[in-house]
């Protein structure tokens, strides 16, 4: 043990958790930080992972023919604000603004971001997140429902997210940062 994370481990937690605190975390456990309140953040189901790998193909796949910049997948830390650090499932960053990926995180908002919803995390994806990302000039923020074979796509206008599309079960959802990408529904959803 360093003479940082000891210090941290003498100390009482912090009323409001920054970066600098996060960072002393010394244990194997994923958290968050949002807007100052840690939260740790549990292991995801299968079908969640499966998502994830199906999503990120298409993506990834897409973003490099095209040469549009860079995607990632959690856990990369999204350093928002000194007391906001996320990881989003998908995160995509514009060829142009390449500078704000760090070797520790990801140090601004990136263009795009995918969330899985899980039972456990539907309000904490879909209000406190959402409500951050809409702040944070989130430019596309897209919403996945497992369960309800539901894809929704939110996109700033006037610095508040608007459905720009939604898909359930079937049919195509599109990107509108990120031209000519879309997603098939029956891709992601059938086994």
């Amino acid at each position: 043990m360093d003479a940082q994370t000891a210090e941290l481990s003498t100390k009482s937690t912090p009323d409001r958790y920054t970066y600098k605190d996060y960072l002393l975390i010394d244990d194997d456990k994923r958290y968050e930080i949002l807007r100052g309140g840690l939260i740790m953040v549990p292991a995801p189901f299968t079908i969640h992972q499966r998502l994830l790998i199906r999503l990120s193909v298409i993506f990834s796949n897409f973003i490099k023919e095209k040469k549009l910049g860079e995607m990632l997948v959690a856990p990369t830390d999204v350093v928002l604000a000194e007391d906001t650090v996320v990881q989003p499932d998908i995160l995509f960053i514009n060829k142009e603004r390449l500078d704000i990926i760090k070797e520790a995180a990801i140090m601004d908002s990136p263009d795009l971001i995918v969330e899985i919803v899980s039972p456990s995390s539907a309000s904490y994806d879909t209000v406190e997140k959402r409500d951050i990302y809409e702040e944070y000039g989130v430019k596309e923020y897209w919403l996945v429902f497992p369960q309800e074979k539901v894809i929704e796509v939110l996109t700033l206008e006037n610095n508040i997210y608007r459905e720009f599309c939604k898909g359930r079960k079937t049919g195509v959802v599109r990107s509108k940062i990120i031209v000519g990408l879309e997603v098939d529904l029956k891709e992601v959803f059938e086994s």
